[in-house]
């Protein structure tokens, strides 16, 4: 049975990383921005490997920033905060 729950979960999370690449992909953002932006969604697929049930609650943060029009700042195009 947890097994089962085990899937599901690995299916919505994926299923909502593919709808935040989406969102991320179509904002009218600077391009420091949405590398920034991208750099956070690789850092939650990442953690999703070995922390399923905190890399669903890092993505609702993240989703939820987007919701409300909140990103991080530009970094410098050098890689340089």
């Amino acid at each position: 049975m947890e097994r089962d729950s085990q899937l599901g979960l690995y299916r919505l999370v994926a299923d909502q990383l593919k709808e935040a690449h989406s969102r991320v992909r179509a904002l009218q953002v600077p391009e420091g921005v949405r590398m920034a932006l991208s750099r956070k969604l690789l850092a939650i697929t990442a953690v999703a490997k070995h922390d399923l049930s905190g890399a669903a609650m890092r993505l609702d943060r993240l989703m939820k920033d987007l919701d409300e029009g909140r990103f991080p700042s530009e970094r410098g195009t050098d890689g340089t905060p």
